[in-house]
């Protein structure tokens, strides 16, 4: 989903491709079924023979064993290696976290699911069909506001004019509310940016203090998630070992340049994390095991409607059960952000998945063939 986001395990031998690109496996544990791992390991590879992403990484955790695989190259048009468990933009899992700190909130007597939105932002939130005391906090962690997407409005159709512009909430908040609302809240499903930039000051109006130093201190180091953070503002680099990634500059054009260097402040609380596949998968583990909510609203997280977008797909509060091939589903988000790709989650039988490609699917080639061999590939990785 658009956001329209490195374990220290000892790690085994490279294993550069005859062409130069590389492709490794990493196993700690128990010795890796031999099919399995080759299996996802042509899965992996296939997103860059067949889709055209420039890398690949996958981490994948199950049956008390972590595998940890790379493919393809760190720069386009070079051959460079691919970093184990790399740094990339998660995007729009950042939603997942923000949803995680308002539960705690509401855990807490702090917020209520079902109060209006007006009780916390009081006179913000007004435009043609939009009124915040219609709107509740579950309708925002839910997509079902009707709120129109800021990322619509902001440019990104030219991103290399946007690529190093600083945003302010309150400005993506006045472009998305200058246009009418979709539907009356509650009535439909639609994925909206807008809900999570309204959670975000939600948060920080509650609590008084930065959304970012929040999702800090509650969700990423309750989790022990040592390769995610928050970038400050200004900072448009990736820190640590990370590929680059690649998007179209100008939609009309179709140009492909180099966007690892961003300002990604027009994603905040819907999409500006950033954090490796092994992380967003121990996230994951931690949030379906329990480890960050209470049950109550873990059990309201996990209460879905159906995704208009691919068979099989619903939607919680900010929180997605994917269908597996081989039965039963897991939980995760994804992220989709100039450059990066991610997908993943867990499962509630224990494993876990975290993937990375280095642009968005149609950067390369046909959008929906590279959506789909991405999540294939997730599939794999669970089930192979």
């Amino acid at each position: 989903m658009r956001s329209k986001t490195r374990s220290t395990t000892r790690r085994s031998a490279v294993l550069l491709t005859a062409a130069g690109l590389v492709g490794s496996v990493l196993t700690t544990g128990a010795l890796a079924d031999q099919p399995a791992k080759g299996a996802l390991q042509r899965s992996v590879d296939a997103l860059v023979a067949q889709q055209k992403f420039p890398a690949a990484m996958a981490w994948v955790h199950k049956d008390g064993e972590t595998t940890s695989l790379v493919a393809g190259s760190s720069r386009l048009h070079a051959q460079v290696p691919v970093p184990h468990d790399g740094m990339v933009r998660a995007g729009s899992n950042t939603k997942t976290f923000t949803a995680v700190v308002v539960l705690q909130l509401v855990a807490e007597g702090e917020v209520e699911l079902d109060a209006p939105v007006e009780r916390y932002l009081p006179g913000l939130v007004r435009g043609e069909g939009i009124d915040a005391r219609a709107i509740t906090v579950r309708h925002l962690l839910q997509h079902t506001s009707g709120l129109p997407d800021y990322v619509a409005h902001i440019g990104m159709d030219k991103f290399e004019d946007v690529q190093h512009k600083f945003f302010q909430p309150h400005d993506l908040l006045s472009a998305a509310l200058a246009h009418p609302a979709d539907f009356a809240p509650g009535s439909e499903w639609a994925y909206s940016n807008t809900n999570y930039l309204l959670a975000g000051l939600l948060i920080e109006r509650v609590t008084e203090r930065p959304v970012q130093e929040q999702i800090t201190d509650r969700v990423i180091e309750k989790a022990g998630l040592r390769h995610t953070y928050w970038p400050q503002p200004g900072d448009q680099t990736i820190r640590g070992p990370h590929p680059h990634g690649y998007a179209i500059g100008n939609a009309e054009e179709g140009n492909v340049i180099d966007a690892t260097t961003m300002d990604p402040s027009w994603g905040g609380a819907a999409g500006q994390l950033i954090s490796t596949p092994s992380d967003l998968a121990k996230f994951s583990r931690a949030l379906v095991e329990g480890r960050l909510l209470p049950p109550g609203q873990l059990t309201e997280m996990r209460r879905t409607v159906d995704v208009p977008v691919m068979p099989g797909w619903r939607y919680g509060l900010g929180i997605v059960s994917f269908p597996l091939s081989c039965g039963g589903v897991y939980w995760g988000h994804g992220g989709d952000i100039d450059g990066f790709e991610t997908r993943g989650g867990a499962t509630d039988d224990g494993r876990s998945v975290g993937l990375a490609v280095t642009a968005q699917p149609g950067t390369f080639g046909d959008a929906a063939k590279a959506s789909k061999a991405v999540m294939s590939a997730v599939d794999t990785a669970f089930c192979g």
